[in-house]
This record gives structure tokens, sequence and C-alpha cells, in this order.
């Protein structure tokens, strides 16, 4: 394989990763085996200038913003920790310390050590000592604002005591702790509910719950360990030990096992000890975060684009086990993607049976020769996803076939596709009975059809019975088959046939959206619909009517065509038009793309309107041709101002954008349309 070939491939993969750790919570790779990747894409492009890309992953910090949750800008950039795998690489982290600030490598530098908390992370924002904003990492820069799922956590602390700083930005990690994943998913099993993956997953999973009800139930909890302060205010501390020490006195919960190290031989014997007794902790850790003491020190090491110099993570190894691979099966996402797992004989890991582990995708079977019928060696990625490193080939029996993608999905027989650009295969059928589960769930949600009442556990139950094969039965429930399922009532049922009845006519944006073509979001639903106006002339449109739609382009436009064309997405609309889904937005003059009296201007909106939802002031904005973005920037055309706005007024201000409070937003919609 060609350099710029592999660099290709490479990118794909680690993208596709990505995407998969930061924004879906569902790593199917280690840490080590994702730096590997990342390693040799450095290296390549590092032999090959002339194909470095700015957007390459190595040139960013990862991942990207969720969909659901307004988008806020971190006080300083969220970074990531390089790993260090052993006591080697601890060392040579602590020499490149020690050359970067002219000293000895047997200079006594002070250290801070704390268990790596496998949760989620968080930047709490106080103002005059009051929690007013509670944000994901996100892509690093900007996050997720989950301030109303934070404040039921009730480790958080909803306020500091008096003296606090004017404004101060507290970082740390939400996590669920291990007895209570273990009791849940007791319970969702009992329940015939499917299980969660790990505690990490289910915490992330309840912050971008849109109900705060439903994550107070979930029993998060909350471990605090960075203070940062706004540019020109100073820090009341000049220690990160002095930091964690002061954040316990604000009443702000510290993981209590921290502790200072003197040189490398006491971090050392730091990350022994744990490595071996981190199983008796009450949450889950997969390794030690060793960061410099000395807050001024760490100012002159500074930090790269993806990394802080000062840090690392020391990443415990993982336990592993071999036993027989009897059958390697694939699996279909709500997404439609297509991956393998290993079926195996039952072996102990980690305190508990394996019968099942990931394969990640194709190409890593392939990559690793991995054949049914082999001794497999197999680990728990920290240690809680089971997942097959690679045969044992000196247990091999024979010359077993190598494995080979199905041409079909398993499930439903629909013909699977690849895009050139992607590493995974996809199956492009919505109804799919493995994608309707989880498409449900999205089809209903705020943000798409809105049918309040049908979650996760109503889902499944509909699904299991046969009730709903697709989006389309849905429409065909009525008040008896609702209210004859578990815990369902004649009360109940009405009011969620209501909710889907009056889900008949949102908007040809929202249907588009929930139907679940690959690629297409919010935005570019809007901008599908806006551009044709119905689903009848959307279906007629050819690649290229597509992709010169504004915030379409060819990749979407291809996925759109693509499930335009699967059969049995064709027949799953014509249903949906039979039950008398709208089709198409409301007749009226409307202006045409480039001509609308907004074109060419993004808005942001902070604090709380009273005379429409955020969701309306934000239709309203995309319907006359402008955009919404959740974050200030110079390219900002207008602050919306409500009740209880944020910082954002602030740096609307230093930059000069025009600022307009609600009665002004008002005329200005009106005045337009």
């Amino acid at each position: 394989m060609s350099a710029p070939e592999r660099i290709a491939e490479l990118r794909a993969l680690i993208r596709y990763h990505e995407e998969r750790y930061y924004v879906l919570d569902t790593p199917e790779i280690s840490d080590a085996e994702f730096d590997e990747l990342m390693r040799e894409l450095a290296g390549l492009e590092a032999a090959h200038p002339e194909l470095v890309d700015p957007d390459s992953p190595t040139r960013r910090v990862g991942g990207r913003v969720a969909e659901g949750f307004e988008t806020v800008e971190h006080l300083a950039p969220m970074l990531s920790l390089e790993n260090a795998y052993n006591e080697d690489e601890l060392r040579e982290f602590h020499a490149r310390i020690c050359r970067s600030l002219d000293r000895p490598v047997d200079a006594p530098l002070v250290y801070v050590a704390e268990l790596k908390i496998d949760g989620v992370s968080l930047a709490l924002t106080y103002e005059r000592g009051r929690l007013v904003r509670g944000v994901t990492r996100g892509d690093g820069i900007r996050g997720e604002n989950v301030t109303s799922n934070v404040r039921v956590i009730k480790a958080v602390p909803a306020s500091l005591p008096s003296p606090a700083p004017d404004r101060v930005e507290i970082r740390g990690e939400i996590y669920l702790p291990r007895s209570v994943f273990l009791k849940m998913n007791d319970e969702r099993e009992q329940a015939g509910l499917p299980l969660f993956a790990n505690p990490r997953n289910a915490a992330a999973g309840a912050l971008r719950t849109l109900d705060s009800r439903a994550v107070a139930r979930r029993g998060l909890s909350a471990y605090t360990y960075q203070i940062l302060m706004p540019s020109g205010m100073d820090s009341p501390v000049a220690t990160h030990s002095e930091a964690l020490r002061q954040l316990q006195a604000w009443g702000c919960p510290v993981e209590p096992n921290w502790r200072t190290c003197e040189g490398l031989d006491a971090l050392v014997e730091f990350c022994r000890r744990w490595r071996d007794e981190r199983r008796v902790l009450e949450f889950e850790t997969d390794g030690v975060v060793i960061k410099l003491d000395d807050l001024a020190l760490r100012r002159l090491l500074g930090t790269t684009a993806k990394f802080p110099r000062w840090a690392v993570a020391f990443k415990f190894p993982a336990e592993q086990a071999v036993t027989r691979l009897k059958e390697i099966k694939t699996n279909v996402g709500r997404t439609g993607a297509v991956t393998p797992y290993a079926v195996l004989e039952p072996v102990r890991l980690s305190g508990t049976m394996v019968q099942m582990a990931t394969l990640h995708n194709e190409q890593e079977v392939a990559r690793r020769d991995i054949r049914e019928g082999d001794y497999v060696r197999i680990e728990k990625g920290g240690d809680i996803i089971p997942k097959v490193l690679g045969p044992v080939l000196e247990k091999r029996e024979g010359d077993p076939p190598k494995w080979r993608m199905p041409a079909a999905c398993p499930f439903c027989g629909s013909t699977l596709v690849k895009p050139e650009e992607e590493v995974v295969w996809r199956c492009e059928n919505a109804s799919c009975p493995a994608r309707i589960r989880r498409g449900l769930e999205h089809f209903a949600s705020r943000r798409a059809m809105d049918i309040e009442g049908l979650g996760e556990s109503l889902v499944d139950q509909l699904v299991t019975t046969g009730l709903v094969r697709d989006y389309a039965d849905v429409y065909a429930l009525t008040v008896d088959r609702v209210a004859a399922l578990d815990r369902m009532g004649k009360k109940s049922a009405a009011n969620l046939i209501a909710e889907i009845d009056a889900s008949r006519n949102r908007e040809l944006a929202r249907l588009l959206h929930a139907i679940g073509i690959r690629h297409v979001g919010e935005g570019g639903a809007r901008a599908l619909a806006r551009a044709f106006r119905s689903m009848a002339a959307l279906r007629a449109a050819s690649v290229e009517a597509l992709q010169i739609v504004p915030d379409i382009g060819p990749v979407v436009a291809k996925a759109v065509r693509t499930f335009l064309d699967e059969p049995t997405n064709a027949a799953l609309i014509d249903r949906l038009a039979a039950a008398a889904v709208r089709m198409e937005d409301e007749p009226g003059p409307e202006p045409a793309i480039g001509e609308t009296p907004l074109a060419g201007q993004t808005f942001v909106i902070t604090g709380t309107l009273d005379a429409m939802s955020r969701d309306d002031a934000e239709q309203a904005i995309v319907r006359l041709g402008g955009k919404v973005s959740g974050s200030i920037s110079r390219k900002t055309s207008g602050l919306i101002v409500g009740r209880d706005a944020g910082s954002k007024v602030d740096k609307a201000r230093s930059l000069g954008i025009r600022e307009l409070d609600e009665a002004a937003f008002l005329a200005l919609i009106m005045r337009k349309e």
C-alpha cells in the first residue's frame, strides 16, 4: 500500500474510533491501540510533509460536539493527556521535562499523582459563588451545555462558600459508582432491557438525557481536580496540591487517594501500588494521572495542540486470557453500522465470565488474521469491554478459512454498502429490526418527531412484541394495544397516542432528521427541507441537485441518494405518507435560496426568551436563511439576549458584536417575515 493510501486509511480509521469514543461513548479499541494508529499516522506525515492536512487527526484534540444541546466555548481548551504504558515511558516523560527546564534528570521535581477516573470530563462555572454552567468536554474547544443535568448531581455543589472568586471554572469528572452500575444492570437484566457496556457509557448517556429527572435517578457522582481563572484574575493557588486542598475547602469532592511525589521513584511506587489495589475502589480506573505540581513551571512548559507538556496518564496493563473463538457473528447498530463480534468459549476475566468480545471491524479481523476455531487472546479494555487481541498461532489447528464480511444484512437481508471514505459496512434499511430499537428512540426524540413518552423501555416492548417493526408502525398503534403492555395503563396509553397523532404534522425538516439518513443532522435536514419543500421533490432530486444545496455537499448528497434509493426506505416513506405524516411544508411564499433576508448571517442565543422557546427562535432564524451557532466569534452577526444571560454577553461586547434584546429580535423576524 502506498504512503498516500495508508495515510488516508489511517485518518479514516482514527476518525471512526474518535466518533465511537467521544460522541457515541462506545469505544471499540484500547487507548494503546488508538495511540498506535496515531503514532503510525504521525510518522508517515513526518516522512511525507507534502501529504499533511490541516484537518488531520494529528492536528487537533479529537472528538466533536454531539447534537441536542447548546454548545459553549471553553474558557481554555480541555486537552487530552499523552499516555505512558510502562515505567520506561514514564521515565522518559520525566527526562523530557527535565531537559525542557534545563535541569539534571535526577532533579527533585515534585509531582501530584491522582487516580484516573473513568468518567465524563466536565467544566463547572461558578459566578459569585453560584453554579451557573456545566459543560462537557465536547471537542476540547466547545462542549455541550448540560447545566440542568449537572444541577441534580448531588456531589456537585450548587454554590461555593464565601469568600469565593467572582468567577471561577472548576474542572472534574462525572462518574457512575461501581455499586450503582452493577445494581442498575441487574435491574435492567431482570426487566429484559439491554445492559450498559460500562459505567462511563452509562454516565455519558445520563448527561445527554434531556430529562433531568432521569439524570437524578441515575445516581451519578463527581470528583474535581482543577481550578481555572479567567484572564486577568489572579489564581488563589500556586501549586496543584494547593488547588486540590482549596477545592476541598470549597466543598468540592476530591478523590482522596492523591499524593504528592518528589522524584520519579515515588511516582513509580504509587503506580505499582494502585495497579494491584484498584479493584477495591468504588469507581473504575485504568491508570494514574501525573502532573507537575508547580503551576509556574507548567506555564513555562506550555502545551502542544493536543497535550499539556507537564502531565501524562500512566495506563495500567489490562488483564488477559486465552480461549477458543467458536464463531464470528455480526451486529447492526442504529446508524446501520455492521460490526463483527466473537462468540467465545466462556472464560473468566477480571472477575466475570466472558462469552462475547468485540472484533472492531472487518479490517481489524483481516489485519490480525483472526479465524473461526482459533484460540484467541482477549482482554478487557479499561477492564470493562472484552476485545480480541489476536490469535494464538501456535495453537491454530490446520488452515481454517479467512473470515469475510457477509454481503447482506444478517437481520433483514438488505445489501450491505461501504462508502470508499469509511471503514465500516452499513445496512441502509431504516426498517431493519436490528436498527429499529435505537432508531425509534431517535425518531421520537425532542428534536426529531418529538413524541413524549416513547422512551427506551416502551420502545423495547413495542419491538419485542412485534407491534412496531418500523417507524410507520408507530402510527398504527391504538390505545388498547399500548395499554396491554407492561406498566402501561389506559391513561398513559391515551397520552402516548395523542402525542403520536400530534407528531403527524411536524415540519418536513424534523421528519428528514428523524428517519436517520446517514450524515444528515438537524442542520442538513433544515437545508434540504428549505431547498425542496416536499418529500416528493427531494426523492426526485439527483445527486448533482442535492450537492448544490447550501450545507450539503457531495458526501451528504450521496448519502441522501443512497438512502432514498434503498427499496425498503422508499416503502417506509410511502407508508408514513399513507399514515398522514406530513410530507411537505405548508404552502406559502418563501424566499428562494440565496435571497433569504438573513442569508449569510449567524446568530447566537443566550439566556431565556419569554415569547418563544429557543427551538422556535432557532427555527425562525433558519426559516429566514440565517444560521444559529452555540459560540461567539468574529463571524457572529448578532447576539440575541434573553433573561439570565451568561458570559456570551461579555465576549460579544469585547468583539463589538451587535446585541438584540427579545423585543428587538421579535421586531427583526416579524419585519423580515
